[in-house]
């Protein structure tokens, strides 16, 4: 999940800080170079970060079969000379694909 230290390491990559707890208030900055990120910098990039997160849970929920199962029904199909919509290869991805659309 998305939390203040994601939000920190976006925001001022390279940063030396500490954070105590999950919250604004246990954040001890001692970078020397850059400079704190207010709490409501903090905040906006720990929303934005959920929203990107969220908006990709199709991505999450695409779980394909393995890639060896993958090469072993594509291996099959172009064996039986039927490397089309009709192969098990073809099937199988098709089916994750239709469960889980793109958003």
């Amino acid at each position: 999940m998305t939390t203040i230290a994601n939000a920190l390491l976006e925001l001022r990559p390279g940063a030396t800080w500490s954070l105590s707890g999950e919250t604004y208030e246990g954040l001890t900055w001692s970078d020397t170079v850059q400079t704190k990120p207010t709490k409501q910098e903090v905040e906006n990039k720990v929303a934005e970060l959920i929203a990107d997160f969220e908006s990709k849970q199709y991505q999450r929920d695409r779980v394909y079969p393995s890639l060896g199962d993958q090469l072993d029904m594509l291996w099959h199909a172009i064996d039986n000379g039927t490397l089309n919509k009709t192969s098990d290869f073809y099937t199988a991805i098709k089916a994750v694909k239709d469960a889980h659309p793109k958003e």
